[in-house]
């Protein structure tokens, strides 16, 4: 597996999509929660897409329940959280692991290209970010805490 377009993800819907439908688009690709601390940068996250997708970015949401039991939903709860609460426009995807033994074999991808703090490849929290090119190569890992505003500079840069 060389880029991101190598795999496949469940959307939230349940239908399987291929990342290579999203070949040429910078891609943000974000682990999310309901209900933890970082959620609201679901607003943040939702006004980058909305700013830079005629250019080419793509916001892609991956639920994750691996973090203080911070997405109990299924999908259409979660689905429906986003739409109300946030009005998330960005592809969101069905639950996955991005840690442990059933990590999802694009995070496995992910934390391998874009190592974390000393080198760790595990995902420490909900919201941790990777900023993909149009190349569907990894080209940068930002904390939770780093939010959507403060590197959307990198963002604009890479389309």
């Amino acid at each position: 597996m060389t880029s991101v377009y190598d795999f496949n993800a469940k959307t939230i819907d349940g239908d399987e999509q291929a990342l290579s439908a999203y070949k040429g688009k910078t891609l943000l690709i974000v682990n999310v929660a309901s209900k933890c601390g970082f959620t609201p940068q679901y607003k943040g996250l939702e006004a980058l897409y909305e700013k830079y997708r005629d250019q080419g970015l793509v916001v892609l949401g991956f639920p994750c329940d691996q973090f203080g039991h911070q997405e109990p939903g299924d999908e259409d709860e979660i689905k429906n959280f986003c739409a109300l609460n946030y009005d998330v426009q960005f592809p969101l995807f069905a639950k996955i692991d991005v840690n442990g033994a059933n990590t999802h074999p694009l995070y496995k991808y992910l934390k391998g290209a874009a190592k974390g703090l000393l080198g760790s490849e595990s995902i420490k929290w909900n919201f941790t970010k990777f900023l993909v090119g149009k190349d569907g190569r990894v080209e940068r890992r930002y904390a939770p805490t780093d939010t959507p505003e403060s590197i959307a500079k990198d963002v604009a840069a890479a389309l």
